[in-house]
């Protein structure tokens, strides 16, 4: 019986240059076809924004990084940016507490508001002192000054209870 013979020597295959660059050109060849809708979309969003302008803009404003950068911490350090910052902030708070049908509701009520207000402007109307007085006893108008006594309420109860935390 004969024993197998150790191998000394091991064959790669190393694929030269040229191999790689054609395996990596059929990769991209397949990743393409594989992504078509994708790809052409992309290429329309680029059309429409270069024609737009858009892109140069972006060019130039990446070529100016550097100054780009430096004027936009100058104006974040501003005491006005601070206060745009703050108040931003304090708003999306405000948003995500509000009930989103109660909003819907004044906005509706602002809006007919406003409607009204406009038509009054359109007729130049002067209402006198008797028409104002008997607009206050129309059922809307008594709705509207109820809802406004309460949320002055509301907001006289926040003011007192801020002064309250502060003294």
């Amino acid at each position: 019986m004969s024993m197998a013979k150790a191998v000394r020597q091991i064959s790669r295959n190393i694929p030269n240059q040229q191999e790689e660059q054609t395996e990596a050109v059929t990769a991209i060849i397949k990743e393409l076809a594989d992504n078509r809708e994708a790809i052409v979309s992309t290429i329309a969003i680029l059309k429409n924004l270069h024609e737009m302008g858009v892109l140069n803009i972006v060019k130039g404003l990446l070529e100016q990084r550097t100054d780009v950068g430096a004027i936009a911490i100058q104006q974040m350090n501003q005491p006005a940016m601070y206060n745009i910052i703050k108040n931003g902030m304090n708003t999306a708070k405000f948003l995500g507490a509000v009930n989103p049908e109660q909003l819907a509701n004044i906005l509706e009520g602002v809006n007919q508001g406003m409607q009204r207000v406009s038509e009054s402007v359109e007729r130049k109307e002067d209402p006198g002192i008797w028409k104002l007085g008997k607009s206050i006893r129309t059922p809307e108008a008594r709705a509207s000054l109820a809802v406004m006594t309460e949320f002055l309420q509301g907001m006289g109860q926040a003011f007192q209870q801020d002064k309250r935390e502060t003294h």
